[in-house]
């Protein structure tokens, strides 16, 4: 099966999946019967009629639960500009390929003794990670196979909660309106990642043979002028290109977003103690069949600036549309 004929299969796969579910219908009494027995849809936080499925079933995408390194070094099957999930507690520095999460979208993993999860949602272009403790358990997470905003729903295995990945917010169960503890890290090309970690390590598949790693599903995706619309129900932002890429961040309780492009532009950028930098060399993951030859669009480090220095912020390099979704009243700074 080529490239090409993967991802019209995936997308014709979803598409019945989700006539077959219902789309935008509420459907709990299916859902129980589908594996969600054990959790409480009177808790939610949401309106339940705005859950859509992504097409493949519960855990149908896989998360890694016994993550596999080896040396940075010897990571032969990682080229210089492909982006990773770059998580560094302590001594501990670890990469993320994308080539890897986008097939797997969910990592739970050991950092530096801290309890993580590693999240990406390809179609969000939406890269966080969790600290995995919740009242005095360690939560494992898998991933539900719906969307919300085109946004992953992630679950717990403990209470069967339903969590959205780009809030880190508990919307469905028992675990409705907790929200995760996020963890600053970076998204940065495999070979800035390497340069200042070269004693890390990377993030190799358990299996090479279980997916096309390395490669992207969603051919041209961040091309588009908006998200798949059958996979998308929410307002789309009327001001601005809704799959532009945007920083969004946190800082003194105020979600934010500014474009990269202007970043870009400017080459840095400080906004209030924040200053965000862009920096030549990472491919993006949703351009072409192969992300090692996608386009470049650049490495983003977001930092606050402290009287001991610069500290590293949280931050997410997502699409337009999402930040809107999820934080309507905030406007995208574009200039």
């Amino acid at each position: 099966m080529t490239p090409t004929t993967l991802i019209r299969t995936f997308a014709a796969a979803m598409v019945m999946s989700i006539v077959a579910s219902g789309h935008g219908y509420a459907n709990p009494d299916s859902w129980r019967l589908s594996g969600w027995a054990d959790t409480d849809f009177s808790r939610t936080s949401i309106d339940l009629d705005d859950i859509l499925s992504g097409g493949p079933p519960k855990d149908g995408i896989p998360a890694i639960d016994d993550p596999q390194f080896v040396d940075a070094g010897s990571a032969a099957n990682v080229q210089p500009g492909e982006p990773v999930v770059t998580v560094k507690i302590g001594d501990d520095a670890r990469a993320y390929p994308f080539g890897i999460l986008t097939w797997h979208e969910i990592v739970n993993d050991v950092v530096g003794g801290r309890p993580v999860t590693i999240t990406y949602c390809p179609l969000c272009n939406s890269a966080v990670v969790f600290d995995r403790r919740v009242a005095g358990r360690i939560l494992d997470f898998g991933t539900t196979g719906k969307l919300l905003a085109s946004n992953l729903v992630m679950y717990d295995r403990q209470t069967q909660s339903w969590w959205q990945q780009f809030t880190g917010e508990g919307i469905v169960g028992a675990m409705t309106g907790v929200e995760l503890e996020t963890v600053p890290v970076r998204v940065e090309s495999f070979e800035r990642f390497l340069a200042a970690n070269p004693d890390g390590r990377v993030l190799v598949p358990n299996n090479p043979n279980m997916r096309r790693y390395g490669q992207n599903p969603y051919e041209r995706y961040d091309g588009r002028t908006r998200p798949y619309e059958f996979l998308f129900n929410a307002e789309l932002p009327d001001y601005i290109n809704p799959m532009e890429r945007v920083v969004a961040y946190e800082y003194d309780g105020v979600d934010r977003a500014v474009t990269m492009a202007l970043v870009r532009e400017e080459g840095s950028i400080t906004l209030g103690n924040v200053t965000i930098g862009w920096f030549e060399g990472q491919n993006s993951a949703l351009d072409t069949t192969v992300i090692s030859q996608g386009r470049d669009v650049g490495n983003i480090v977001v930092q606050a600036n402290t009287s001991d220095g610069p500290v590293d912020l949280v931050y997410d390099v997502t699409f337009a549309f999402v930040f809107h979704a999820f934080y309507p009243d905030e406007r995208i700074k574009q200039n």
